[in-house]
């Protein structure tokens, strides 16, 4: 497929980054637009019950074994990211060891709604792209949390706490991204075509709509953080954007590397650029009492999450077209 800048600028005004910015722009003037929290929670699920559906659904109609090495990769990927960003953190700042492993864990991990948009993206261009993505989703999430809050237990040797482990762990598998992510992709596979036909107008049909109104109140919440990136200094600030640019680059370059086609490698490297809000703060809250999540959710949603909704994903859709014509 030819380079189209035009499909790359055209993100920038679409209505889900326009709205994303109408969020930022309340928070600014302490306007409230946030989704109530059981609101916020239900489209939440809701999100992971379409995606492993659809993902189920494509792997029963076509399993093939050329999933195995992506997903093996993807393991290798979400274990290696943590030691990549609590080396380079400790570089760009002065953030303490203990942090560090705990803003690794985050950048480790996946974010879903940046998952979501990457795909809203490639099916609004109608480009094509593997079935069994979500598999990639899945076993992302799991090993950067377990190895940053790993590093930072290691720093802390007179606060190692195995059961406090155990339990982030324990959080990692039955929290909600995890757990009804793959167990939708389960129902998926065995409900098939068939089964999923009654209900597809329903979870396809409302992706769109409920995507905006969760990017208004993810853009508020964004904006809300401006104060402590401001605290936090322009190390973490930078870290936020050129951390996931680099690792996006890795991603796009692997996707291509082990066959994925550009749409593919596009979610890939979306994969690994994100940074977990969700599943990484409940599981490092538990582990590493003493972290100062903020420190952790401030870039990740303040920074990383905006770069990636609006220049992020057609960059690494760029990053593998180009590489895709090379190879």
């Amino acid at each position: 497929m030819p380079i189209n800048l035009e499909t790359v600028t055209s993100n920038l005004t679409s209505v889900s980054i326009l709205v994303f910015a109408l969020g930022f722009l309340a928070a600014q003037f302490s306007a409230k637009v946030r989704l109530p929290a059981q609101v916020y929670e239900t489209i939440t699920l809701f999100f992971l019950v379409a995606i492993g559906l659809k993902g189920g659904v494509a792997l029963n109609q076509h399993w093939s074994v050329e999933m195995i090495l992506p997903v093996i990769v993807s393991v290798c990927l979400g274990a290696l990211i943590p030691f990549a960003a609590y080396w380079v953190l400790g570089i760009v700042s002065r953030i303490d060891p203990l942090n560090r492993g705990s803003i690794a864990a985050h950048y480790g991990s996946t974010s879903l709604v940046t998952f979501t948009a990457a795909l809203y993206f490639l099916d609004s261009q109608a480009i094509e792209y593997e079935s069994y993505l979500t598999s990639l989703l899945v076993v992302l999430e799991i090993p950067g949390i377990i190895v940053g809050i790993s590093l930072a237990l290691r720093s802390q040797p007179k606060a190692k706490d195995a059961s406090g482990f155990g339990k982030a762990v324990r959080e990692v598998f039955t929290g909600a991204t995890v757990f009804v992510l793959v167990g939708a992709t389960l129902v998926g596979v065995l409900a098939g075509p068939r089964g999923y036909a009654p209900v597809e107008p329903f979870f396809t049909g409302l992706i769109p709509g409920l995507l905006v109104l969760f990017l208004l109140h993810l853009g508020h919440v964004a904006g809300s953080h401006v104060a402590d990136l401001r605290k936090a200094g322009f190390g973490l600030f930078a870290f936020g954007i050129l951390f996931p640019l680099a690792m996006g680059a890795v991603g796009a370059a692997v996707g291509i590397a082990i066959g994925l086609t550009s749409g593919g490698a596009t979610v890939l490297a979306t994969l690994v650029a994100s940074a977990s809000y969700i599943a990484a703060p409940a599981a490092v809250s538990i582990a590493l009492p003493k972290a100062n999540l903020s420190l952790a959710i401030a870039p990740s949603i303040g920074v990383t999450f905006p770069f990636n909704l609006t220049v992020g994903i057609p960059l690494y859709f760029l990053m593998a077209t180009w590489l895709e014509t090379l190879l």
